[in-house]
């Protein structure tokens, strides 16, 4: 780690310890009546400016639309990438962008937090109790209700998929509206996260795939990088690619490659390369698989209904293994050769309208 990162990671530690019980005199169990109908204007805090972060709060923010038609969302997040991510979300009014350098750039930063003072919510609500900006941007919101996060009732922690990230910011919601006296389903099946491609979207992204495959064969699209730790080394791939070729000759294998323009296996299957995000989306949602280890253009894939297989070496598996698609993460340090292509094959012939069993 360099000594950049163990600054930042001190930082944040330092910031959550202080930040910690910022709204935990709020929690109390004597919540007045609310009106759906009040609920009008929404504040969403995610001040992260990664295309993982991002679309993991898809969930959340269907969740929110879904108990509240009639609001608008605000979202407070970081960097450039939100307006893109929730260009289809109708619910959604304003995004809220803090500068990704705050310390290069402390007035824009400053007239961010300004704004979002001067504005009014009914509701404001922290996405992850562990954010220590998002803590705060709630606090200091001029909004009626504030949620910061908290898990409040510890039953909802039993839950065998509470640990997702995509997932406990809904729980968490939810137990905080039975508060409200709001009637809520606890046991509603979460929504998976959402890129929202459009039907001439996604068109195009055939086109695309249609343009670099040249045939009517199935496609398997790859991801080979991945940030830090994370990204498994070249001569894994290697491996893992020649497996993939042998064993599955009657699909394309194309390589979706990373804004860096780099590649673990060489450049040695067919490629494609964007900077737009919705656009590697569209090539992905017409693939009939991705793999590639825990990063945002993983979340990408599962975002667009492509069964995901997601491969986890160091990362929490089931804080941000993709799910629902008949997606899957998996341990490389646990998986041998044959479970690979017994996972792979399952996902394939089950296709997108079969759930995959997480026994596998």
């Amino acid at each position: 780690m360099s000594v950049l990162s163990k600054i930042n990671v001190h930082r944040r530690n330092i910031m959550r310890n202080l930040t910690k019980n910022v709204g935990k005199a709020n929690i109390q169990d004597d919540f007045i009546l609310v009106d759906k109908s009040e609920i009008k204007k929404v504040l969403i805090c995610r001040p992260n400016g990664r295309l993982g972060n991002l679309l993991l709060i898809t969930p959340l923010v269907q969740e929110v639309s879904e108990m509240f038609p009639n609001c608008k969302i605000d979202l407070f997040v970081k960097g450039t990438l939100a307006p893109i991510i929730f260009e289809k979300y109708d619910s959604v009014d304003k995004i809220i962008h803090l500068p990704k350098k705050p310390f290069k750039s402390l007035v824009e930063y400053s007239k961010v937090w300004i704004s979002l003072k001067k504005a009014h919510y009914d509701l404001a609500i922290n996405v992850d109790q562990n954010s220590s900006s998002g803590r705060l941007a709630v606090q200091f919101s001029n909004a009626k209700y504030k949620f910061f996060g908290d898990s409040i009732d510890e039953s909802v922690e039993q839950k065998n998929d509470f640990e997702h990230i995509a997932k406990y910011p809904v729980y968490n919601f939810r137990n905080f509206l039975s508060k409200l006296r709001l009637p809520t389903n606890s046991n509603k099946i979460i929504a998976p996260i959402d890129l929202k491609l459009s039907a001439s979207e996604i068109t195009e992204g055939r086109k695309k795939l249609k343009e670099i495959t040249d045939n009517d064969k199935k496609t398997i699209c790859i991801f080979t990088y991945a940030t830090g730790a994370k990204c498994l080394s070249e001569e894994w791939w290697e491996k893992f690619y020649s497996q993939l070729t042998a064993e599955y000759k009657d699909y394309n294998i194309i390589e979706i490659l990373p804004v860096e323009n780099v590649s673990q296996i060489g450049f040695k299957a067919p490629s494609f390369y964007s900077k737009d995000i919705r656009e590697i989306g569209s090539v992905i949602a017409n693939a009939e698989l991705f793999i590639g280890a825990d990063s945002g253009i993983m979340h990408l894939s599962s975002a667009v209904h492509t069964p995901t297989i997601g491969l986890f070496s160091v990362s929490n598996l089931k804080k941000y293994e993709p799910y629902d698609n008949c997606s899957i993460g998996i341990d490389v340090n646990l998986y041998t050769k044959k479970k690979y292509i017994k996972t792979i094959n399952t996902i394939l012939n089950n296709g997108r309208l079969n759930g995959l069993s997480k026994a596998i």
